[in-house]
């Protein structure tokens, strides 16, 4: 009796392959519980062991992509044991298919924020780059998620080409009018990526000079000395010459003074020394030279160069301060004068 029982045919199929069908569906859903509660246990105890990350990212993948993956395939094996009508058997084909294409989009973009993470991680704490980042993030998702749609519904049987095909010459339109905007996002990924400069930072570019406030994807803003805002392309500022003060390390600083010609062969010769002294003993700067550098109309010119450390414009004005103050001291005390303008007027009596 039993045999016949078993024996039975409900829907295509006996009993026996009903009870075999949903073994071996128990079989494997057990085979992926041991999967995950013994195997993936002992990799994420093995991955936080290591320095590296791409195991511990591997890890992840594995418990948030494949293990779904794997639920339904045990669940789809064992269905391919029954004979089944054609509709079920071409919805379980679908399904399978979704869940395919969904598993490899959630791979390509855990694998992009995967990437970006370690990037900036080697960056550092950076807010703009972060803000930047997570933009350039979500259009990569964007893209992934479309093409995965695109390849879902061609293997459904939907013209995906001709529709393609259809679009072109309004694509070749959108193309051309959208290409001044295009231009300026990779002109946006090359600043975010190869930092030229970043927000904070003291650029001159051509005739503007100011503070980067913003770093848009179309446009990057500058706020100027004077106090009004200047909008620039990204297109323009990868194709013009950008001066980052910012990341002057040191400030390199050239000036001149005259002295009267009265002054005397010996006071001329103290003055080198005098700037050298003067220089040397204000904090953050370096002394390069000081020479007597040539005869002017009206006075003997003197040239000196130092550094002073930093990029800190205000520092500079400081120190160019406190040298012009001790320079003054010091001639003062020596009787060395400053030239001005003037002229001298040698009157002949001779033959009057």
């Amino acid at each position: 009796m039993l045999k016949n029982l078993i024996e039975q045919i409900f829907w295509g199929n006996s009993v026996l392959e009903y009870i075999t069908c949903a073994v071996v569906f128990l079989l494997i859903l057990i085979a992926v519980k041991i999967l995950k509660f013994v195997v993936l246990r002992h990799l994420k105890n093995l991955a936080q062991k290591t320095l590296t990350t791409i195991d511990d990212f591997f890890v992840s993948v594995f418990g948030k992509a494949i293990l779904p993956l794997l639920y339904f395939g045990s669940f789809y094996i064992s269905l391919k044991m029954l004979t089944l009508a054609p509709v079920l058997v071409q919805s379980v084909n679908v399904i399978a298919l979704a869940l395919l294409t969904v598993f490899v989009a959630r791979f390509m973009t855990m694998f992009a924020n995967y990437g970006f993470t370690v990037y900036l991680k080697k960056r550092g704490k950076d807010t703009t780059l972060e803000r930047s980042l997570d933009s350039t993030l979500k259009i990569i998702k964007f893209i992934i998620w479309a093409l995965a749609i695109m390849f879902f519904l061609d293997n459904l049987g939907f013209k995906i080409s001709t529709v393609i095909a259809g679009l072109g010459i309004g694509g070749i339109a959108i193309g051309l009018a959208a290409q001044a905007v295009l231009k300026d996002l990779f002109s946006y990924f090359s600043i975010i990526f190869d930092r030229p400069f970043e927000v904070g930072d003291f650029i001159i570019v051509g005739d503007y000079l100011g503070t980067v406030d913003y770093i848009g994807a179309k446009t990057t803003r500058i706020k100027s000395l004077s106090g009004e805002q200047v909008i620039f392309s990204n297109t323009d500022l990868t194709d013009s010459r950008v001066r980052n003060y910012k990341r002057m390390e040191q400030r390199r600083v050239a000036f001149k003074f005259g002295l009267i010609y009265q002054t005397s062969l010996t006071q001329l010769k103290e003055i080198p020394n005098i700037v050298e002294d003067i220089i040397k003993n204000i904090d953050d700067t370096v002394f390069d030279r000081a020479h007597f550098f040539s005869y002017g109309d009206y006075s003997l010119i003197f040239e000196v160069v130092y550094y002073v450390v930093g990029s800190d414009y205000n520092k500079y004005m400081d120190t160019q301060q406190k040298i012009n103050f001790d320079l003054y001291e010091e001639f003062e005390k020596k009787g060395i004068e400053f030239a001005y303008p003037t002229q001298t007027l040698y009157i002949d009596k001779t033959n009057t």
